[in-house]
């Protein structure tokens, strides 16, 4: 039996993340990534490029606090609990954080 021939051109593939607090799944640009670094340090990674083990979160800042207080981004990161100046520079990003609107 012949295969049907797909009409038009065929759909991009889009990376789909996961927000390691509310486990929403979306596009892989549209979440925010962290990065542990060889020293133990986690770091916003604009670029999604750096270097080390990464987690992401989406653009809620009720989410970037609950990953900091239970501990859900130190056990996504694979590391024993946030250095004190990363969560304080974690908790500053998300108090400057606007909410995005992802379209599904």
């Amino acid at each position: 039996m012949p295969k049907k021939k797909q009409k038009g051109p065929r759909p991009k593939h889009v990376p789909q993340r996961t927000c390691v607090v509310c486990r929403c799944t979306h596009a892989k640009r549209a979440l925010i990534r962290l990065v542990r670094d060889a020293d133990g340090r986690v770091h916003v990674d604009p670029t999604g490029k750096r270097n080390g083990r990464g987690a992401y979160l989406c653009h809620n800042s009720e989410c970037w606090n609950q990953a900091i207080r239970r501990g859900a981004l130190a056990r996504a990161l694979r590391i024993d609990a946030l250095h004190p100046d990363d969560s304080a520079a974690l908790e500053a990003y998300a108090r400057a954080l606007t909410p995005l609107t992802i379209a599904e």
